[in-house]
């Protein structure tokens, strides 16, 4: 056999393979995996090989998150970021610093504020006009379902009073009616449609940053959760056109299209041209994204029965669907039918059971094909609908770093869901028990993308050190899976949900390179330990993509 261009020896190594075997050496040659095994590989060792010792560290697959936002979280960090930040007071101060620093920018643009800073998830224009008032501000928040506008925004987009709410979105009002800064949902769309486009060097430059971030996370591939136009970024697809087409792609990328809800069927033949055109290199759009209700947090996430009003009383206000039954479930089938992966948005019990009819209105129109349809999020799941996703053959797509307690889940969720709702919320372990195919993913910028801390959730179903916002007990225990199945779900998971499984995901012969090395064996450590793991180096095809300083 050949020398080895890279070997890994001297350490445990997580292969996430189907008997999730384990080994001390894994062999690389020509960007491919050569040998994994735990004897003496001496005879392939060369001149010009490198040896890496992992010095009693873990080498596992190249993790894979299955619905992320790079180049948005990207833009972010190239903006005003507030992600890092956690109070009010914190968020004007570097808003007003960002406003000195940009005394030339037509817009104030930036993002990352998370609902429990403010009193009822709402901030105020009133309060962002203290430091930039001469012009006007957008600030997406976290989880991109609201902004904060300053009033020369709502000047100039025309919203005052008697401006209506839009049919998929909410205006934040004050007592007499007049719009108080926030904007829910397709509300934000009466602003940021105003809003300068980002040209395509910019959205690239975005896409590097965001790609090299994901890489210190040991990141190796992804499913970008919304390519096309929404929000305040812009279209990704060009941006990963690209960087593929010059080389700096070095991620493999699936991308997801976005149905656009205010159109219906009519739009299939356009979505089946980006197919075709938005391919090149390690970037493939085959997936559309449906994103079917908002967040439970501003009521507009699709329940089953009514939000209650905080005091264990029933409202008038179920959430909202955004793709009508009666079109998803003529959509789904047809987009199915053509080969597309469909990757849903589905936060309420209401929207993951209207996500699982269409998908079985597929079935039954075409029978049982290899597209892999996807429900990200599955915050609240009626105990019922448990059962259809392996039935269905649908993946649980899950963002686990949210399923603990912490102040927008006490304050701004759990009153207004009331029981036994709470009780239904992020269900890991109940899916995993009843045979469902597990993914994970971020939804960063939503959130870290450290995968690590969000692993660390899934088993402890507490905050992982560093993301924790108080102390509290773990949140619906019986719910939390084990480290090497949210490892799994991590790689082989997010890999067989990206169609990647056939040459990434698991450390096998045959299989490409990508790679992470930890700084630690998170099996020898105690559970509550495992979000203090740190990635030391990341390898795409044997290229080093990412080293930390004490690699």
């Amino acid at each position: 056999m050949p020398h080895a261009d890279l070997i890994f020896t001297g350490g445990p190594v997580f292969t996430a393979d189907t008997v999730r075997s384990r080994a001390r050496t894994v062999a690389v040659k020509d960007g491919r995996i050569v040998a994994v095994t735990g004897d003496d590989v001496a005879d392939l060792v060369g001149p010009k090989t490198e040896i890496v010792d992992l010095q009693g560290r873990m080498l596992l697959p190249g993790f894979q998150d299955a619905h992320v936002h790079p180049v948005w979280g990207g833009l972010d960090m190239l903006r005003c970021d507030l992600a890092e930040l956690r109070t009010a007071d914190e968020y004007l101060e570097a808003i007003g610093q960002y406003v000195q620093r940009h005394p030339d920018d037509e817009w104030i643009l930036g993002g990352g504020w998370q609902m429990s800073a403010f009193p009822g998830g709402t901030p105020t224009a009133a309060a962002l006009d203290t430091v930039v008032s001469d012009r006007p501000a957008f600030f997406p928040n976290r989880d991109g379902h609201g902004a904060w506008v300053n009033s020369a925004a709502l000047r100039l987009a025309g919203i005052d009073r008697n401006t209506p709410d839009p049919p998929d979105g909410r205006i934040e009002r004050d007592a007499d009616g007049s719009p108080s800064g926030t904007l829910h949902e397709g509300a934000m769309g009466l602003v940021n449609r105003m809003l300068p486009e980002e040209p395509l060097a910019r959205l690239t430059e975005a896409l590097l940053v965001g790609q090299r971030y994901l890489h210190s996370f040991g990141i190796t591939a992804w499913q970008d959760a919304i390519v096309g136009s929404y929000g305040d970024a812009g279209d990704p697809g060009p941006a990963y056109l690209q960087a593929a087409a010059d080389g700096t792609l070095t991620a493999r990328v699936v991308g997801a299209i976005w149905w656009d809800r205010t159109k219906g069927l009519e739009q299939i033949p356009s979505l089946l041209e980006r197919r075709e055109s938005y391919r090149g290199g390690r970037f493939a759009a085959t997936s559309i994204k449906i994103m079917q209700d908002g967040v439970a947090e501003n009521f507009t996430a699709s329940m089953l029965e009514p939000y209650c009003d905080g005091h264990g009383h029933f409202t008038d206000n179920s959430g909202i669907s955004f793709v009508p039954p009666e079109i998803l479930n003529e959509a789904v089938p047809l987009l199915d039918a053509e080969g597309f992966q469909v990757h849903f948005h589905a936060i309420g019990d209401r929207a993951v059971r209207e996500c699982l009819d269409a998908v079985e209105h597929a079935i039954a129109r075409n029978g049982r094909g290899d597209n892999r349809h996807h429900i990200a999020h599955i915050q609240v799941v009626h105990p019922e609908d448990i059962p259809r996703f392996r039935e269905l053959g649908v993946a649980a797509n899950m963002q686990s770093l949210w399923a603990a307690l912490e102040p927008q889940m006490v304050d701004l969720t759990l009153p207004f869901l009331g029981e036994p709702r709470s009780a239904w919320q992020y269900p890991f372990g109940d899916l995993l028990r009843s045979g469902a195919v597990l993914a994970a993913g971020s939804d960063w910028s939503v959130s870290t993308p450290d995968p690590l801390a969000a692993i660390h959730v899934a088993v402890n179903r507490t905050a992982a050190p560093g993301q924790k916002e108080g102390e509290y007990e773990a949140f619906l225990p019986e719910q939390a899976i084990d480290l090497a199945t949210s490892l799994t779900a991590y790689t082989a998971g997010s890999a067989w949900v990206n169609h990647l499984d056939r040459t990434t995901g698991t450390i096998e012969v045959g299989k490409l390179a990508d790679l992470v090395v930890l700084d630690r064996d998170p099996f020898d450590g105690a559970a509550d330990e495992i979000g203090a793991t740190r990635v030391l180096q990341t390898f795409v095809e044997g290229d080093r993509v990412y080293a930390a300083p004490d690699a």
